[in-house]
């Protein structure tokens, strides 16, 4: 009887009132996620994206050549660039300043009509509108038609009409915004390499824009102090590829690079190096389309179709006795691909993948046109890129060999798992942990201490091979990777690409065992190694679980502060101070600070409690903002060229810590 009391009451309260619309920016702070993606540290600096988006914007029309990016103290942000200046005149549907719709109102703007840009990053015209609504004050200035204007804004309200403060010669336009604490509530705190990384990217991609970020965070009033940094790029994608690269042994003099116009802008540039994997990226209006598309499929049939004539003409194919694939022609292939498209399709919400056919046909006649002419000009070179082609198809049949091998031990599932593997109870990956812990005697810390319905252990003895330096059928061969593909249940399997027919290796996570892979190591130099040489692993060949965010890093603590029977555990310098000023009391040789370098210093208990216990730990997720930076990363770390590592160590020495 109370139930259908219950449900009678619910039905009343569910009425005509009940259906509400979100009117203006009122609908970006009630579902903020919907627009930015996330409230996180990615929905945070897509602020800074949506705003920069439009003066690169400018930048495509040909109307703007310099960008300047602050991060003011407080981590406000400003953006100005001299470009045309957001619009301020009446539109006569409004009865409002262009530059207040802009503001206030979403899906208004200019990239709706192709008479004043023919392509954009922003399609969508809820840009700088989300960024008002979602921060707590925002300041826009315009130098237009001789005269400078402003208006403000306070959670994506103006606080007066547009007004006129000045004249000027200059043009532009600048955005200051401050982020709604209340909004990011996980943090405001702006990266500035996070920053730095996009803004080089785009310099790239748009040859002859200088764009400068400077750090304003812990600068004097006179701004001494201040971190700056500045991109100009003029050689465009070509400059692209041999930063990425920069850390390879390339085998040719330049880059192939062309930009042309076939319906469509196109601009590829591409070389080859000695390493053992595939790296393309590939752009849409300056849009990284991570899954590719057309452009891709386009890019990929003609390499293989140019290539495969000119190897077979050559002979050398048929002296070799080994038939050549798709995979063959891009192992250690560094391209970067980006068109502009009046109308793009994107397949997905994510902008991630470039559906518009009429690319892939475009894209195929440049990159083939190029190729052929680079192979007729330059026959050493050419010589040297068959040769790799023939060495990456051997390899490739080792390899497949090396999977099988694997692959056929692990296929009576349970019975065949790692013997040092102590498994959890729960058989549904969506609650399962597993954890990969340095050293067999960390590992008996933590299968004592873990969950045992839950959370499966792994212990790996000394560090695994650096992959980035072998080839892919030596890595097989290594008993502790071995143990972690067979301990997944993840299988490598070959499928054909329907738009080019090219062959390409895919992971296989059907039978994924655990959707929480948590690496564990310690907190001294040797466990950041062996944390970055299985990092590496997972994203050259196992680059799926890194973007389905099943990858993670343990953070235990770095130090236990005692005093008496109290005790606090802590994770940074600055919870160890304070801390130690709290417990005590003025009196510091009171207490008792451990440092903890290994998790075999830590027992059982203290291991679940600090670094396993679920209400309690600390995880960092893995993910990768950029693929092209993440890919220069891992090559410059793991590589052989000391230079460019020497140089990261050099630059970023401040940050580390030495233990001694």
């Amino acid at each position: 009887m109370s139930e259908t009391k219950e449900k009678i009451a619910a039905e009343e309260q569910y009425s005509a009132d009940s259906i509400q619309v979100l009117e203006g920016l009122e609908a970006v702070r009630k579902r903020p996620s919907m627009y930015i993606g996330d409230t996180g540290v990615k929905g945070l600096h897509h602020l800074v994206w949506e705003v920069v988006d439009n003066s690169i914007d400018e930048a495509l029309a040909g109307q703007c050549d310099h960008i300047e990016v602050y991060i003011h103290p407080g981590n406000a942000i400003s953006v100005q660039d001299n470009g045309r200046g957001i619009p301020v005149g009446i539109n006569q549907k409004f009865g409002k300043s262009a530059l207040e719709i802009a503001l206030t109102m979403l899906h208004a703007g200019g990239k709706f009509d192709k008479n004043s840009y023919k392509t954009s990053g922003g399609l969508h015209g809820v840009g700088v509108s989300c960024v008002n609504a979602l921060s707590t004050h925002t300041h826009v200035t315009v130098k237009r038609d001789g005269h400078i204007y402003e208006q403000e804004y306070t959670i994506g309200v103006p606080q007066y009409d547009v007004r006129q403060v000045g004249d000027t010669t200059e043009r532009g336009t600048r955005v200051w915004f401050q982020p709604d604490a209340t909004i990011f509530d996980e943090t405001t705190e702006y990266s500035f390499e996070r920053i730095a990384t996009r803004l080089r990217e785009l310099s790239y991609l748009n040859r002859g824009v200088r764009i400068v970020l400077t750090d304003l965070r812990e600068a004097d009033e006179n701004g001494e102090g201040a971190t700056r940094e500045e991109f100009y790029s003029q050689g465009g994608l070509a400059e692209y590829v041999q930063y990425l690269d920069n850390s390879r042994t390339v085998l040719m003099t330049t880059p192939v690079y062309v930009a042309t116009e076939r319906g469509i802008p196109v601009e590829v540039a591409f070389q080859y190096n000695d390493s053992y994997q595939e790296h393309i990226f590939s752009y849409v209006n300056n849009i990284n389309t991570h899954e590719g598309g057309t452009h891709v499929a386009g890019f990929r049939s003609a390499i293989t179709r140019v290539l495969k004539a000119y190897a077979e003409k050559s002979g050398e194919v048929a002296k070799a006795k080994v038939e050549i694939q798709g995979d063959d022609f891009r192992e250690g292939l560094t391209a970067i691909i980006s068109v502009k498209v009046a109308e793009p399709k994107f397949e997905g919400q994510t902008k991630g993948k470039l559906g518009n056919s009429e690319v892939s046909g475009a894209v195929n006649q440049v990159v083939g046109e190029i190729l052929n002419q680079y192979l007729e000009e330059n026959p050493k070179e050419a010589r040297v890129i068959v040769d790799k082609v023939i060495l990456a198809a051997k390899a490739r049949v080792a390899a497949r060999k090396a999977r099988e091998m694997v692959q056929r031990k692990s296929v009576l599932g349970s019975n065949s798992l790692p013997g040092k593997l102590a498994d959890c109870s729960e058989s549904d990956p969506s609650i399962c942990e597993l954890y990969l812990v340095e050293g067999d005697s960390a590992g008996g810390t933590a299968k004592q201490g873990r969950n045992r319905a839950f959370q499966a252990i792994l212990p790996l003895r000394g560090k695994i091979l650096n992959v980035e330096k072998a080839q892919e059928h030596r890595i097989y061969e290594n008993e502790e990777i071995r143990n972690m593909i067979t301990a997944l249940g993840v299988s490598f399997e070959t499928r054909t690409d329907d738009e080019d027919g090219s062959s390409s290796r895919f992971l296989n996570l059907d039978k994924l065992r655990y959707h929480k892979i948590i690496i564990m190591t310690d907190a001294d130099i040797d466990g950041s190694h062996i944390r970055t040489l299985i990092l590496t692993f997972f994203f050259r060949y196992m680059r799926d679980l890194v973007d389905k965010g099943y990858i993670y890093i343990a953070l235990p603590p770095l130090y236990l502060v005692k005093r008496g029977k109290e005790e606090r555990y802590c994770w940074t310098e600055a919870e160890r101070q304070q801390a130690q000023d709290e417990m005590g009391r003025g009196k510091p040789e009171t207490v008792n600070v451990q440092r903890y370098k290994g998790l075999g210093e830590m027992n059982a208990e203290q291991l679940w409690t600090t670094t396993m216990q679920p209400m309690t730990r600390s995880l960092k997720r893995v993910d990768v903002e950029s693929a092209a930076e993440a890919d220069h990363l891992f090559s410059m770390l793991m590589g052989d060229e000391v230079p460019p590592r020497r140089d990261f160590i050099e630059k970023n020495a401040k940050y580390a810590k030495l233990d001694v």
